[in-house]
């Protein structure tokens, strides 16, 4: 299927890894123009390299910025003023008691995955209504819904998204601008792969019988049973960002593998 991305411009947040990267390397073989971001100057031109060795045609480049941050944002919209598509993929999680959260810890969660998608989204969302075309995307979690107590102030963060995105998507009425969230489930992304390796080390479980427990005991309603793929995420993403996605707005979409037990 043709997705209509061929030199629309796109910024995909935290892109280096996981969801991110995975997301970047389909728009590219999507025909897209792609900016890859990260922290780090070395990781950013790895994953530039990597994509392009699948896609020796890729339109990729990277912007080194930490955008969890106001001087990080800025940094990265001086470099990139204007997108078609914005990606709000960026994420960090932590486990941690609520009563031994810190106030610092709820700001470093809420500053780099809530307010990064919302200095970027209002840095771009007026050069998409003036063209009359663009998507934003937020990337939250089932966590959003079925708040983990290992992680409240994650899924603080995650339900935030999804009224930014509802609220965004007020303004865009009438438009050809889209702003909608996509919700995911436990997903083998790098980071998630390495807690959970650790977790089975500290169980003396295989992988395999850390999974069975995982979804047994932590995430039984998962109706998939195993950890999503990034590519399986990915292709919710990139139809979302794509022109055929236009009667969906406002929307909360699911790539969550059934987990969150609702109709709607």
């Amino acid at each position: 299927m043709d997705l209509k991305l061929e030199n629309k411009t796109a910024l995909v947040t935290g892109s280096t890894l996981g969801v991110g990267f995975a997301t970047a390397k389909k728009l590219c073989d999507e025909g897209a123009y792609v900016y890859i971001n990260g922290r780090n100057e070395q990781n950013v031109q790895e994953a530039i390299k990597k994509i392009k060795s699948y896609n020796k045609n890729a339109k990729v480049e990277g912007i080194v910025a930490d955008l969890s941050s106001k001087e990080g944002c800025d940094k990265l919209i001086k470099q990139l003023s204007k997108v078609d598509i914005l990606i709000n993929n960026l994420g960090i999680f932590e486990p941690k008691e609520f009563t031994s959260l810190e106030e610092e810890d709820w700001l470093s969660m809420f500053n780099t995955n809530v307010m990064s998608g919302v200095r970027l989204s209002q840095s771009y969302l007026p050069s998409m209504l003036k063209q009359n075309w663009g998507r934003i995307i937020f990337i939250s979690s089932e966590s959003a819904y079925q708040i983990p107590k290992e992680m409240i102030h994650y899924g603080m963060s995650k339900t935030a998204q999804l009224s930014i995105a509802r609220g965004i998507a007020e303004l865009t009425a009438g438009t050809n601008v889209t702003s909608n969230s996509i919700i995911i489930g436990p997903t083998k992304s790098e980071g998630v792969t390495t807690f959970l390796n650790d977790y089975a080390k500290q169980m003396n479980f295989t992988f395999e019988q850390m999974q069975e427990d995982f979804f047994k005991n932590i995430r039984p309603t998962s109706l998939l049973k195993r950890f999503t793929e990034v590519d399986e995420v990915s292709n919710m993403i990139v139809y979302t960002a794509s022109p055929i996605s236009s009667a969906t707005n406002g929307a909360v979409l699911r790539a969550d593998a059934g987990v969150v037990q609702s109709a709607i």
